[in-house]
């Protein structure tokens, strides 16, 4: 029994050091990428830039007041220092939902907006309105926007921006479209939720 508490006491500890070598290391990467100096950015977090060197070397222990302070300077969040790194995390599978006709590749999920790539089959469904603005560009494919009483056909290379608050619909005109959208919050849930409201 003491050999698997030991055990797991060792495995926990690995684990600790490892997760804080990866937020030091994205500290000083996040630093390093923005230009900024260790006195430039200890200055956007109220600390001495000496503090800020043993935190980036490993020689001083974070606090979660700093670290906080720290990715608020950097212009980045808590998740985001101390996210996994494994495979999972960059290998982004696609969401298929066969009855609306769309396939997506979730490209980055914030708590406020989201990117999706999309493949539409599907003509649009039905017009649906919410509050914010939804972007779309189109990859390849022809998308249909009805937008109101319009309809707008969309070319490769072209993108649409409109409010939500025009009933709107979207889906691949004759053959499947390929697109990037970036949507709010109300956004995803309309768009890209299997389990959205029809």
């Amino acid at each position: 029994m003491c050999g698997l508490l030991n055990w797991h006491t060792i495995l926990r500890m690995t684990q600790e050091a490892a997760l804080d070598a990866l937020v030091r290391g994205r500290i000083r990467g996040l630093r390093v990428a923005m230009g900024w100096s260790l006195d430039a950015l200890a200055a956007r977090c109220h600390m001495s830039a000496s503090s800020l060197s043993r935190i980036e070397t490993g020689h001083r222990r974070i606090s979660l007041d700093q670290l906080t302070s720290i990715a608020r300077a950097l212009g980045t969040t808590l998740d985001q220092l101390v996210e996994s790194d494994s495979d999972e995390d960059v290998v982004i599978r696609p969401r298929h939902d066969k009855a609306r006709g769309i396939t997506m590749w979730m490209v980055k999920s914030d708590p406020g907006v989201l990117v999706a790539k999309m493949r539409l089959t599907a003509p649009p469904g039905d017009l649906k309105a919410h509050p914010g603005h939804d972007w779309v560009t189109v990859l390849s494919g022809t998308l249909m926007l009805k937008l109101g009483e319009r309809t707008i056909l969309v070319e490769t290379g072209d993108a649409v921006e409109f409010s939500t608050m025009v009933p709107h619909a979207f889906g691949a005109h004759r053959a499947p479209a390929e697109v990037l959208g970036i949507f709010d919050r109300n956004g995803q849930r309309t768009h890209l939720r299997a389990d959205a409201a029809e």
